[in-house]
């Protein structure tokens, strides 16, 4: 279940239950959504198990998709078709990402190496949003659109430990943490710790959480009322770069960038409003 969130008074939360709500349409989304790495061909009741549909309604949905080009049909599996690109790319169109986003995380790349990137929370996981790197060194793809557990990461602590008391304290009793590595923190007693650190000292750095060799560090990007829409980080492979390093070298610099992404807001509105939590 996504985590709360704070909600500007302008943002109305949708109405799952409304007259306006299209149940067809999510049902076609959902199905898109279910294709990850480790599910990249599905057959029908794969599918229909996988979403929560009956099969006759994951079949209408296929069926829908497959005749507007987003999936096909091979050997009674489905696959996503290249359709679905255009999707992502006319946000980062729309958004103006390159233009507002990208510049920050060139300048850290070109002065501390490694990657940086911008995350939102998309529920309980991170949404990357924007990414640059020139790292070679295997490790989870950080690449636009791909999704992390927050608790794990330092982007997702950054933005967890913003929300509302009350909104922390619900993503935590829905919290199933998986022990990802050996250094993965899953206690939810020492999560709420880390948290309240983390909102205290403004910036949050894991290493070896997420997957080994990762060591990072994020700040909120807030937009112009002070409020957190985003996070952007640093992140090096931890056998070169301590937790102690990475702030001492690049926390400045790190919340410089966030910073001026807040200032490039005023010219990408879009962007702001894409990024904002609906609720």
């Amino acid at each position: 279940m996504p985590a709360p969130s704070a909600k500007a008074a302008d943002e109305p939360v949708p109405d799952r239950g409304g007259t306006e709500f299209v149940e067809a349409l999510a049902r076609g989304l959902a199905v898109l959504e279910t294709f990850d790495a480790g599910h990249s061909e599905m057959s029908l009741t794969e599918i229909a198990r996988r979403t929560g549909m009956s099969p006759a309604t994951a079949r209408r949905s296929l069926h829908t998709l497959a005749a507007l080009g987003y999936v096909r049909h091979h050997n009674k599996r489905y696959v996503l078709a290249a359709r679905v690109l255009a999707l992502g790319a006319s946000y980062l169109r729309a958004a103006h990402v390159e233009e507002a986003l990208m510049p920050e995380l060139r300048r850290l790349v070109a002065q501390f190496g490694d990657a940086s990137s911008v995350s939102i929370l998309d529920g309980p996981n991170i949404l990357y949003v924007a990414h640059c790197s020139e790292q070679r060194a295997s490790r989870p793809a950080a690449t636009i659109g791909a999704t992390y557990p927050g608790y794990a990461t330092s982007m997702g602590r950054v933005m967890l430990s913003r929300m509302p008391p009350e909104a922390i304290e619900m993503y935590l009793a829905q919290l199933r943490p998986a022990k990802l590595t050996e250094h993965t923190e899953t206690d939810i007693g020492k999560l709420r710790q880390i948290l309240a650190e983390v909102r205290q000292l403004g910036y949050a750095v894991v290493v070896d959480q997420l997957d080994y060799g990762v060591t990072s560090l994020a700040v909120p990007v807030k937009d112009h009322t002070g409020r957190v829409v985003a996070a952007v980080n640093s992140s090096g492979y931890s056998g070169k770069l301590s937790a102690d390093r990475l702030v001492a070298e690049r926390l400045a610099e790190l919340q410089m960038s966030a910073a001026r992404i807040t200032q490039v807001f005023a010219r990408y509105p879009a962007l702001l409003y894409s990024l904002r939590h609906a609720g």
